[in-house]
């Protein structure tokens, strides 16, 4: 998994309106990105709309917000649509940039192994270097968690 002072790993993803978004792009502002394993589904909702909700508050601290998952772009439009999120949503299905991020692992579940995302959020600086990685999100208090290490 990508580490505290590793740099923004070069990537291209489909937003949800079928626009091409590439890391180059996002230089220049402290960025969050948060990986989430399936677009519609409670925890995921939980922490999209957390986010949404706090979304002046994570711009007012200088943060732009990226949201990325294994959906189909499909998926991701009425995701976005269903809730009105002010930020984009890339859809990640060959789980090239999952795999970049360290995000895209072997999980288990009630005893079944399988390979999914683990729900992880990455904060960079303007430079592209990570400052920060939270490995245990807390849905409901995602941008809290966010805005704990920002100064």
């Amino acid at each position: 998994m990508l580490k505290v002072g590793d740099k923004l790993p070069k990537f291209e993803g489909i937003n949800q309106d079928g626009i091409s978004i590439n890391s180059s792009q996002l230089l220049g502002k402290k960025l969050v990105i948060f990986f989430y394993p399936q677009a519609n589904t409670p925890t995921c909702t939980v922490e999209a709309c957390n986010l949404s909700d706090h979304y002046s508050t994570l711009t007012n601290a200088g943060l732009q917000v990226l949201g990325i998952s294994g959906d189909t772009v499909k998926k991701q439009k009425n995701f976005h649509s269903k809730f009105a999120f002010p930020y984009d949503l890339i859809a990640d299905e060959n789980h090239e940039i999952l795999e970049k991020f360290g995000v895209w692992q072997e999980k288990k579940t009630f005893g079944k192994t399988y390979m999914g995302i683990v729900r992880t959020t990455f904060i960079f600086d303007e430079q592209g270097i990570c400052k920060r990685v939270i490995e245990k999100v807390t849905s409901k208090t995602a941008a809290n968690q966010i805005l704990e290490g920002i100064n």
